[in-house]
């Protein structure tokens, strides 16, 4: 079995179950730069290459994270199929043609942030945030806004999926596929 095939249906199903905001949103975790792990949500943008998409600045926090160590962990949780899948991966960059393309179907306040803010950089005042913002998006009203050379996107190919069904006995369902020379092997654990 293709643990791949298998997120998407589980994705698909969740989706179809539940009206989310943000259906994709997943918590990715990399090794910090002091040591500590560090995870933030981000929103997954689709499986390609047999590996999943997230996009963002590349100089970021999370982006300096991932340069160091190139391995990491994205993990969702859905609420209406009770259901929790666990990837562990490597990762590699995005080709920038694919990085255009993802950064032209983002919402244009997302774009107009991207351009012109830092992301993760302190700053002193929230208002002064605000006044940027509202300037820029003013003087960007009828304008194409560019990609930012930072901005980009990683592949995470996944080593290790584990998933999980929650069930009211406690008695969860746990299947963990890991690749090998001889492609995916899966083991079922004990809950």
């Amino acid at each position: 079995m293709n643990p791949l095939l298998l997120f998407e249906k589980w994705f698909s199903e969740e989706k179809e179950q539940n009206n989310l905001k943000l259906p994709a949103a997943c918590c990715l975790s990399t090794n910090g730069l002091d040591g500590y792990p560090n995870s933030r949500f981000v929103s997954l943008k689709e499986i390609k290459n047999k590996s999943f998409v997230i996009t963002g600045p590349l100089d970021s926090r999370k982006g300096k994270e991932i340069k160091s160590h190139s391995k990491v962990a994205l993990s969702f949780w859905w609420t209406s199929t009770e259901r929790q899948v666990r990837i562990q991966g490597d990762v590699s960059e995005i080709p920038k043609s694919d990085a255009e393309i993802y950064f032209k179907q983002r919402n244009r306040d997302s774009k107009i942030v991207s351009a012109i803010f830092e992301q993760g950089q302190e700053i002193q005042d929230v208002s002064y945030m605000q006044k940027l913002f509202e300037e820029k998006k003013a003087a960007l009203e009828n304008k194409d806004i560019e990609q930012p050379n930072n901005w980009g996107g990683i592949f995470i190919k996944p080593i290790r999926i584990e998933f999980m069904e929650f069930r009211k006995s406690r008695l969860h369902e746990r299947k963990l596929f890991e690749q090998s020379s001889n492609g995916w092997e899966m083991k079922i654990l004990q809950p």
